[in-house]
């Protein structure tokens, strides 16, 4: 099963006490990529490092971005198989801003058959 971690739709608190490993694994998702690798105090290793995927074309930087995403999710969160990495952009976003919000495609590696 495939399930989505879209970073555009407004995040809730965080549950410390998920009622399913789904519901754990998107939101550690979730967090991974809204932190800036470094700034989480007593977790430094906890994030995403962006400085590489700054002032680009935006067809080079979603390359980059996704696996930098990919990366850090594999890395941080190994209960994630990443199925795939797409962006929200509008013309006007993209244009004026370079915004680019990543989506997340995921499997559970658990559920995940070879």
């Amino acid at each position: 099963m495939t399930y989505t971690v879209d970073m555009l739709t407004p995040g809730s608190w965080v549950d410390f006490a998920p009622a399913t490993t789904t519901a754990e694994v998107g939101q550690n998702i979730r967090t991974i990529i809204s932190t800036y690798l470094g700034s989480s105090p007593g977790s430094r290793g906890i994030g995403v490092d962006y400085t590489d995927v700054i002032d680009g074309p935006i067809p080079v930087l979603k390359a980059r971005l996704a696996g930098i995403i990919t990366t850090a999710i594999m890395e941080q969160e190994p209960r994630a198989v990443i199925v795939s990495i797409d962006f929200l952009e509008t013309e006007e976003e993209s244009a004026l801003y370079g915004r680019l919000v990543p989506v997340i495609k995921y499997a559970l590696a658990e559920e995940v058959t070879t």
